[in-house]
C-alpha cells in the first residue's frame, strides 16, 4: 500500500544531507556536517573555559578571608550554568560528527568529555571548600553541599548514555535504504522514534500538528532520535514482498 500522505503540516529540514532517492554505499558519510560540529565545539569550549575562570575566582575569594558564602554560591551558579551549556553544545556536536567506534580511546574521550570537564570545573574548589580552615562549620557544609551537587549534576550531565557513532548512522541508514531505497525518513517534535511513511498512524495523531521530514541522520542530530518505527519497518517489509516473489 503506498504512503496516503497526511493532512498534517510537513516540515523539510533544511541543512546536511537532502533526502536521497537512490541508496548510497555502506558507509556513505555525506550526512556528516564538520562545519556546524565545529561551531557547536567552540562555543562549547568557550563556555566551559569561562566555567573554569569562575571556579578560579571562586577559588581566589576562598584564599581571601571573610568568605562572603552568597558570593561563592554565586560564582559557583554562573560556574555550573556554562559548564552545562558547554555540556549541552558538545553532545550536539557530537551528533554533527560522531566518532568511529573502531578508534575506541577517541570514541570514549570525544563522547564523555563532559564528565571530565565537569570535575576539573568543581572537584579543585569542593576539595578547598571542604579543608578550608576559614569557613565555619555551617557555612562550609552549605558551600560544600552546593559545589557537590553541582559537580554530580554536570557529571552525570555528561554522560552520553548512548553516544552516536559513524557505524550507527551507517547500519541506521543502510535500513531505511534497504527498506525504501532512499534515506528519507519523518518525525515529530516530541517523538523517539523516525517513520518511513507519512501516514503512520503513530505520527498522525491529535497531538501531532507538525511532522518533520528528512534523513536519518537529520532525526539524529536534531532529536537524537535513533529507532525505526516498529510498524513503519513491518508495513515497508509487507509492501516489498510481491517484488521478491
Amino acid at each position: 500500500m503506498p504512503d496516503m500522505g497526511t493532512s498534517k503540516k510537513v516540515t523539510r529540514v533544511g541543512g546536511g544531507e537532502t533526502p536521497s532517492a537512490a541508496p548510497k554505499q555502506p558507509g556513505t558519510l555525506a550526512s556528516i556536517d564538520k562545519g556546524k560540529a565545529k561551531k557547536f565545539r567552540i562555543f562549547a569550549v568557550l563556555c566551559w573555559i569561562i566555567a573554569i575562570a569562575f571556579e578560579i575566582g571562586a577559588i581566589v575569594l576562598l584564599k581571601k578571608p571573610p568568605v562572603g558564602t552568597a558570593e561563592l554560591i554565586f560564582m559557583i551558579a554562573v560556574d555550573f550554568i556554562f559548564a552545562l551549556i558547554g555540556i549541552v553544545l558538545w553532545k550536539k556536536a557530537n551528533r554533527y560528527d560522531p566518532a568511529s567506534e573502531k578508534e575506541k580511546i577517541r570514541f570514549f574521550v570525544q563522547n564523555q568529555l563532559g564528565v571530565f570537564i565537569a570535575i576539573i570545573a568543581f572537584l579543585p574548589l569542593v576539595v578547598l571548600i571542604l579543608t578550608s580552615k576559614d569557613l565555619k562549620g555551617k557555612q562550609k557544609g552549605i558551600l560544600g553541599a552546593v559545589a557537590v551537587v553541582a559537580m554530580l549534576i554536570a557529571a552525570i550531565a555528561g554522560i552520553d548514555f548512548n553516544p552516536p557513532s559513524l557505524e550507527q548512522y551507517a547500519e541506521q541508514t543502510a535500513r531505511v535504504e534497504a527498506l525504501t531505497g532512499a534515506n528519507h525518513v519523518y518525525w515529530t517534535p516530541h517523538g523517539s522514534s523516525y517513520h518511513i511513511y507519512s501516514d503512520c498512524s503513530y505520527i498522525n495523531t491529535d497531538r501531532t500538528s507538525e511532522i518533520f521530514e528528512g534523513t536519518v541522520a537529520q532525526a539524529r542530530e536534531l532529536k537524537n532520535i535513533t529507532d525505526l518505527c516498529d510498524r513503519c519497518a513491518a508495513r515497508a517489509e509487507r509492501e516489498k514482498l510481491p517484488q521478491t516473489r
